[in-house]
């Protein structure tokens, strides 16, 4: 038994383990875990607090991956409920669907029963107005005033920030039967195109688990992990064969085609094989993520496996 997850995955981790020691599922553990970091306002990359897009709305994608079944549930730019993972897990549940988006999730979180509410916090609220003032041109503050809502595409393209969002939170779950859950949460990219989704609740990009080989979540810049696909990946490769750290560098090494620039592709991920043993890669120095077992008292937190993707690029012009 183990839970993994992402460094702000810290806040959730040790009542997941808990979880399981008492004999829950792996679904379980990750829903539960999910939702402490959702509620957590002092994390603006998740939740109840995330940072907005550029009309100054909270919208929040979740993802929920059942290992045994390969069932999933999922929702995307949902605004008015803090907690996506729990109306992700009754999309898989209740529905014989896998995705709803916008205002279908809204609708089906009130029929739920879950509470609605406005996620935009003073303090995010601060950041978005300045951080959309601090990253434009001289010249383009007017599309600020009047002219925001006609901007709205050029605003993208010169104010979105996928540096001050990416921390998308991660958790995955071995329970004692052996079962693989997986389970993904973002608030997304910052001050992004009204109803922008990226790879969290698009399974296959940004979560994926599977029983019979293991499973993978992803964060950072979530078109590169739709594109290529890349928590299928880690999964797929490990189903060919091959070890669980080659299955992840190989999925990272997919990323040089799909990026711009390699040099400045954000990308990390969290992945277990079928023994549930862990790892952590990043194309970013320095990042870490964090680890633990029933029979541990606190977590672990390591390093992750370092990608310098622009060196993978050179070497792929030899």
């Amino acid at each position: 038994m183990i839970v993994v997850t992402s460094v702000n995955g810290r806040v959730g981790i040790e009542a997941a383990v808990e979880i399981l020691r008492a004999g829950g599922t792996a679904l379980d553990a990750v829903e539960a875990a999910t939702r402490l970091v959702e509620d957590n306002p002092d994390d603006h990359t998740v939740g109840y607090g995330g940072y907005p897009n550029l009309l100054g709305q909270v919208e929040l994608d979740a993802s929920i991956m059942d290992g045994r079944t390969l069932q999933a549930g999922a929702v995307g730019a949902l605004q008015g409920f803090r907690n996506p993972i729990s109306v992700a897990r009754r999309v898989m549940t209740d529905l014989p669907h896998v995705l709803l988006v916008g205002e279908g999730a809204a609708r089906f979180a009130r029929e739920i029963g879950l509470q609605e509410e406005n996620l935009l916090t003073p303090t995010a609220e601060e950041v978005y107005r300045q951080g959309l003032s601090n990253q434009l041109p001289t010249d383009k503050q007017d599309w600020l005033q009047d002219g925001i809502q006609s901007n709205l595409a050029r605003l993208t393209n010169l104010a979105a920030d996928p540096e001050h969002a990416a921390g998308t939170v991660n958790f995955i779950a071995q329970d004692r039967d052996g079962n693989i859950a997986c389970a993904v949460s973002t608030s997304g990219w910052a001050w992004k195109y009204p109803g922008r989704l990226g790879d969290s609740p698009i399974i296959g990009a940004g979560n994926y688990a599977d029983n019979r080989y293991g499973a993978c979540g992803c964060t950072g810049w979530g078109e590169l992990a739709i594109r290529c696909g890349t928590a299928r990946s880690v999964v797929l490769y490990q189903r060919l064969g091959w070890g669980l750290e080659t299955a992840c560098y190989q999925a990272m090494h997919d990323l040089v085609v799909a990026a711009p620039d390699p040099a400045n592709a954000m990308m990390s991920l969290i992945a277990i094989n079928r023994e549930g043993r862990p790892v952590g890669m990043t194309t970013v120095p320095d990042k870490t993520y964090v680890w633990m077992t029933p029979d541990l008292q606190e977590p672990v937190e390591e390093p992750r496996l370092h990608v310098e993707l622009q060196k993978v690029a050179e070497r792929g012009k030899e």
